[in-house]
């Protein structure tokens, strides 16, 4: 359906003929010069009178053309799609990311290769993100700092882009779970009651923010928000010895930071489960898992696509725009 997003543009239409009806005309002498033989003279003009009245006409004819482009064009002409429906069920899922210094740790195997703890969850949860159809989902990313970089949406191919550009440090080198929670709590308590949920994957310990991350969960219980914690990183990897053998190589815990017993009571307190992923299949497995929660009935949306048009009257007007200086062109 083609609309006009300012009709009362159109109301200009007379203006031109206004202006030369109500317009005063200029007033001024023009030297007169006596020649002779004048007859002589228009005699020979007149062969000219009927192509130049054409041409006039023409002239006339192009100028009315050109303003009702430019007319049109300001009136923002536009074409309105047929209504498209959004899912009426799903979730509201905020995912939180850690993406502290720890996060660049080489411990998660994937075939032969050994890739970073981002880049695991970076590939898990993108994954895990298009699957999602039907859920409202945003992104939290937190370090030293919580911030939201993708609100709720149903636009998953944004969140995902979100995700991939995201680089370790972005917000800070620390670990502030407390108040990634809580940012997650205030963004979630307006949404239907029983849709509330949070995925928070770390791989550390609380060590930064203004929020403990235990008076966050009770926080996020009051609201009705559901927390599902999950601790990435494996429990063991092989230092390398001298020179980079196996001579005086030791093996460690890359995990030790972890705080578990705290994670799992975030996800106890607000009616969630707490997973452990020390490699990405085991990563894989747990978004598979929190793919069977039920989804939320909730209100039916629906939108209409718009494509602006005023670029169409614009370019008509910049034709006949040189239309006319070609007319006037050649009488001259």
């Amino acid at each position: 359906m083609l609309t006009l997003q300012w009709p009362y543009a159109l109301l200009l239409l007379p203006l031109p003929w206004l202006v030369w009806r109500l317009w005063p005309a200029a007033a001024g002498e023009d030297a007169a010069l006596r020649a002779p033989f004048f007859e002589s003279w228009q005699a020979l003009d007149d062969r000219g009178v009927g192509r130049r009245r054409g041409g006039g006409l023409l002239s006339l004819l192009v100028l009315c053309l050109l303003w009702l482009t430019l007319l049109g064009a300001l009136a923002r002409p536009t074409w309105i799609g047929e209504p498209v429906s959004l899912p009426a069920s799903g979730r509201d899922l905020l995912v939180a990311v850690d993406l502290s210094g720890s996060m660049q740790v080489e411990d998660m195997v994937v075939g032969q290769h050994t890739v970073s703890r981002i880049d695991a969850v970076k590939q898990v949860v993108g994954e895990f993100i298009e699957r999602r159809r039907g859920d409202r989902l945003g992104l939290i990313l937190f370090g030293s700092n919580a911030y939201v970089q993708a609100p709720l949406t149903f636009d998953r191919n944004t969140v995902q882009r979100f995700l991939r550009e995201a680089q370790l440090g972005f917000a800070g080198r620390e670990t502030a779970i407390g108040d990634a929670i809580g940012l997650a709590v205030k963004r979630l308590r307006e949404r239907p009651a029983d849709s509330r949920v949070l995925i928070l994957l770390t791989d550390g310990a609380n060590n930064a923010g203004e929020v403990e991350p235990l008076d966050a969960a009770r926080l996020a219980a009051d609201n009705g928000v559901k927390i599902h914690t999950i601790g990435i990183g494996s429990d063991k990897m092989v230092m390398p010895g001298l020179f980079g053998s196996s001579f005086g190589s030791k093996v460690v815990n890359p995990s030790r930071d972890l705080d578990e017993d705290t994670l799992r009571e975030i996800a106890s307190s607000t009616g969630g489960n707490y997973f452990r992923a020390r490699d990405p299949a085991e990563l894989i497995n747990i978004y598979q898992l929190l793919d069977a929660l039920e989804p939320v009935e909730q209100e039916a949306q629906s939108y209409r696509p718009q494509k602006s048009l005023f670029h169409l009257p614009l370019a008509i007007a910049f034709c006949l725009s040189l239309l006319l200086a070609l007319v006037r062109g050649v009488r001259g």
